[in-house]
């Protein structure tokens, strides 16, 4: 056979294109949950001061969640498939946790469906890795599992030493229960943005002060209450 250097140049050339359009083909196909952080309309800035619905002020030092059993529904509410078996933490202090990129939504879908939280089946297996692993500071004990979502900071209406606020909420047991289900419609969209809005943490089902609740650090009934709040905090959103 004889070289040809046009051939082996042009044929460098389509096998890049090719290769070039199969990728963006992937990404369009391709369906990504992007979060937003939210003060009511405004952006959550770490350490800036805000205010409740209550008139206390207040600011947010850290703000995290888990994302679990991401599904794609039907109109009909019905689960078409099972988009993610990962867990994802969603961390304000990491703006890549924030984007959570999933395979294609399959044909049929209204819907889509996650657990802010995780199931019993993490909190009774004992420590595990990764987004998990209790080095990111979302696990109790083995007794008291994993810490579903948290939010801390400052307000001058805490009477806790230093003006802290501090809800970290878990638990899993029957009456304990702080992992909320969340559904969101798609609207045809390859990216979702979603707010996550943490004034709702004080003013969603249940009305809860800094002055009078500044501490949730174990499972119970202020967790319950606290989990019912955060349920609502999700909400979808035309603009990034």
């Amino acid at each position: 056979m004889i070289w040809n250097p046009l051939i082996g140049k042009y044929g460098s050339c389509i096998m890049a294109a090719l290769l070039f359009a199969g990728t963006l083909q992937a990404q369009a196909k391709s369906f990504l949950l992007q979060f937003r952080h939210r003060v009511g309309t405004a952006p959550l800035v770490k350490d800036s001061v805000y205010a409740n619905s209550f008139a206390e002020p207040f600011s947010v030092h850290s703000f995290k969640y888990y994302i679990s059993h991401i599904q794609a529904l039907d109109a009909a509410g019905k689960k078409l498939e099972a988009l993610s078996g990962k867990v994802f933490l969603v961390d304000q202090s990491d703006t890549a946790s924030t984007r959570i990129s999933l395979a294609a939504l399959p044909a049929g879908t209204v819907s889509v469906r996650f657990l802010l939280g995780v199931d019993s089946t993490y909190n009774t297996a004992g420590v595990l890795t990764g987004t998990l692993d209790p080095l990111n500071g979302m696990f109790w004990t083995w007794n008291s599992g994993y810490i579903m979502a948290k939010l801390e900071g400052r307000s001058p209406a805490s009477k806790a030493p230093g003006n802290y606020y501090t809800y970290h909420v878990g638990g899993y047991k029957p009456g304990q229960q702080t992992a909320r289900w969340i559904t969101l419609p798609v609207n045809n969209r390859q990216t979702l943005y979603v707010a996550a809005n943490v004034l709702k943490w004080f003013n969603g089902k249940h009305d809860i002060m800094i002055a009078a609740q500044p501490v949730c650090h174990a499972p119970g009934s202020l967790a319950v209450l606290l989990a019912d709040n955060y349920a609502e905090m999700f909400s979808v959103i035309n603009e990034p």
